[in-house]
């Protein structure tokens, strides 16, 4: 008789530490098939690989802008002082926190105002073929965009962009962030 077996058996249940990670698997599956439906209809709605790009681009401005609150909010890092400390922070902070991944900064210009961000890994690209007849298209200028929006929330204006992607048969995505100026706060009218 099985039920005078004092063993209690419930396959259902799975440590927190595991669930947690399965769940961000999940979800990170979730956002790269969302991403790619968001890129899907981008390539449907423009003609050109260039204007794709664009839309990318302002997309994730608009993205990296709103972003930064939040990351600040959640991480309490202090306003970083110059271009080597943003660039530690962007990476063990900020893709951490929201992509799950951690960037090597490399490449450092012999000014110091350039630095490339060499991803590994680039979750945005699971489950992604680029298609034959769009060779320009920059599948993950998203993330530019993102760090472009979010430097510049912090008074970093930079030029940020692709020059090495995994989709294109390269070793690692690489991201090349180029510091530009430091912009001045701006005091609301009347608040000076």
């Amino acid at each position: 008789r099985i039920s005078n077996y004092p063993l209690k058996v419930n396959m259902s249940k799975q440590s927190v530490p595991a669930r947690s990670q399965e769940l961000r698997r999940v979800s990170g599956e979730l956002f790269s098939l969302t991403y790619g439906a968001l890129v899907a209809q981008l390539v449907k709605d423009y003609e050109s690989d260039d204007e794709i790009n664009k839309q990318l681009d302002k997309m994730g401005y608009n993205i990296g802008i709103r972003l930064v609150e939040d990351f600040l909010s959640r991480s309490g890092q202090n306003r970083c002082h110059d271009l080597k400390e943003a660039a530690e922070v962007l990476t063990k902070g900020g893709f951490k926190m929201f992509l799950g991944v951690v960037p090597t900064v490399a490449n450092w210009s012999s000014k110091g105002d350039e630095f490339s961000l060499v991803l590994d890994q680039n979750p945005l690209v699971d489950f992604v073929e680029l298609p034959e007849d769009h060779p320009n298209l920059l599948y993950s200028n998203i993330i530019c965009g993102v760090i472009r929006g979010a430097l510049e929330m912090v008074q970093l204006e930079v030029e940020v962009a692709f020059i090495q992607d995994t989709l294109k048969g390269d070793d690692a995505s690489e991201i090349r962030v180029k510091f530009i100026k430091k912009l001045e706060d701006a005091v609301p009218a009347g608040d000076d």
